[in-house]
C-alpha cells in the first residue's frame, strides 16, 4: 500500500513508519520542511502546508491516510495563546488532509485520524468506552470535538474514517521519561490525591492500533487506544517505583501543581478510566495489556 502519514517525523510517526515499512508499506510523510529530511528506498518526504506545496502533484495512488500531526499538549504552560496554538494546529492539519483527499483523482480508502481521552472529560467513578458520545465541556474536550468534526468531512467524501483517542502513550519519548524524573531523584509518590485514573498505552500498541484500524474495514468511527487495565494514580505510580526499584512515597500536593502548571495541571491531576471496547471486540490483541510488563519492555532498554 501507499500510505500518507501526517506528524511522521514524531514520536509516534517515527514508530509507525517503522512498522509500516517493515510489512513493505511505501510511507509518504508530509512536511513542512522536506528539505530536512532524507527520503529511502520505502519512505518520501512531501512538502504540504506552505502555498508553494503541492503535495497531491507528488503522490501516486494512495490508499490510507495516517493523520497524526499536532502541536504536543505539554510543552508549555496553557496561556490563551498557547491553547488557540493547540486547536489550531490540529484544525489545520486536518482540513489539509480533507483538502488533499479533494485534490487526489483517486481517494483512499481510509483515514486514521489522531483523537485523544479528553474527549470524554474526568472522572474518577465512570468507565468510559466509545459509547459515550458527547464530548466533555471543557477545553480538551472542545479540542478533540473539533478535531474529530474536521476529519468527519471525509465521510462525506466516501472514505472511511477512524478517530483513534489515545491515552498516555508510554515510549523512550513522549510523558513516561517525565514521569521517570521524580523517581531518579528519589522523590516520586501519589500527584495530588493518587484517586485520578491514568489510561495508558504500549507505543507498540499505539502502532499497533493504528495498524489495525487501517487494515480492518469494519472499524470506524470513534476508536479507543488505550489498554485494557487503566490504573489510578497511586497504583500506577507504585509499579513504576518498582520497576525502577525506586520509592514511591512522596505525595506532590494538588494546590502545588495547580499553581506551578495552571490549567494544563488537569494533565497530572485529573484523568479518566476509558477501555478499548471496540478494538477488544473486533479482534485486537494488545501487546501489552498489562502495565508492569509494559514499563518493563521499555525502561529495559
Amino acid at each position: 500500500m501507499n500510505i500518507v502519514v501526517t506528524g511522521g517525523t514524531g514520536f509516534v510517526g517515527g514508530e509507525l513508519t517503522k512498522q509500516l515499512t517493515s510489512e513493505g508499506h511505501h510511507v509518504y510523510i508530509l512536511t513542512r520542511s522536506p528539505e530536512k529530511h532524507e527520503d529511502t528506498e520505502s519512505v518520501t518526504h512531501v512538502g504540504w502546508l506552505k502555498d508553494d506545496y503541492h503535495p497531491e502533484e507528488h503522490l501516486p495512488a494512495i490508499q490510507a491516510i495516517v493523520n497524526l500531526a499536532g502541536e504536543s499538549l505539554n510543552s508549555g504552560r496553557w496561556t490563551e495563546e498557547r491553547k488557540r496554538s493547540i486547536l489550531n494546529s490540529r484544525i489545520q492539519a486536518t482540513e489539509g488532509v480533507i483538502e488533499l483527499i479533494d485534490l487526489l483523482p483517486e481517494k483512499p480508502q481510509v483515514l486514521v485520524n489522531a483523537s485523544a481521552v479528553g474527549f470524554y472529560g474526568n472522572s474518577k467513578t465512570k468507565t468510559f468506552t466509545e459509547e459515550t458520545t458527547e464530548a466533555a465541556h471543557n477545553f480538551l474536550g472542545n479540542v478533540v470535538y473539533e478535531w474529530e468534526e474536521r476529519a468527519s468531512k471525509a465521510v462525506e467524501k466516501g472514505v472511511r474514517t477512524v478517530y483513534v483517542r489515545f491515552g498516555i502513550i508510554l515510549g523512550e519519548e513522549g510523558a513516561l521519561p517525565k514521569m521517570i524524573l521524580p523517581y531518579k531523584f528519589m522523590i516520586g509518590g501519589n500527584l495530588g490525591s493518587g484517586e485520578q485514573w491514568m489510561s495508558w498505552v504500549h507505543i507498540d500498541d499505539v502502532v499497533g492500533l493504528i495498524d489495525f484500524a487501517i487494515h480492518n474495514k469494519e472499524v470506524e468511527g470513534p476508536l479507543n487506544g488505550t489498554a485494557p487495565n487503566p490504573k489510578r494514580n497511586k497504583d500506577f505510580g507504585k509499579i513504576l517505583g518498582d520497576v525502577l526499584n525506586r520509592p514511591h512515597w512522596i505525595p506532590a500536593p494538588a494546590i502545588a501543581l495547580r499553581t506551578a502548571l495552571g490549567e494544563m495541571s488537569t494533565l497530572l491531576l485529573d484523568g479518566q478510566s476509558v477501555l478499548p471496547k471496540k478494538a477488544v471486540a473486533h479482534g485486537y490483541h494488545f501487546k501489552y495489556p498489562e502495565l508492569k510488563p509494559a514499563l518493563e519492555s521499555i525502561l529495559s532498554k
